[in-house]
């Protein structure tokens, strides 16, 4: 993890959007509406507050710009590799099928 000092915020939003990467990011503080007043203007996929790097296989992980493919893990991944299709089957017979 790098650790780069700041002097405002809107300097450390800048300077984490300024890369053609984005597959996550972390906000420390001690302050939860700064913190998710950060993380909304971040350029990042998948974003932590107060932990980095944790991955359960519900939350979709995934990156933005050059950063990854999609989404993978939870709904997010299984919407991504298939296509929905809808069958309906008659359980008896049909007079005219046309």
């Amino acid at each position: 993890m790098t650790v780069l000092e700041f002097d405002d915020e809107e300097e450390a939003v800048r300077r984490a959007n300024a890369t053609e990467f984005g597959l996550s990011a972390a906000v420390f503080t001690r302050d939860l509406t700064r913190a998710h007043r950060v993380i909304a203007r971040l350029q990042a996929g998948t974003c932590w507050i107060n932990h980095y790097n944790i991955t359960p296989v519900e939350l979709p992980f995934g990156g933005v710009k050059h950063s990854g493919l999609g989404r993978e893990n939870g709904r997010a991944a299984i919407e991504h590799y298939t296509a929905l299709k809808s069958v309906y089957v008659a359980m008896r017979d049909i007079d005219s099928p046309y």
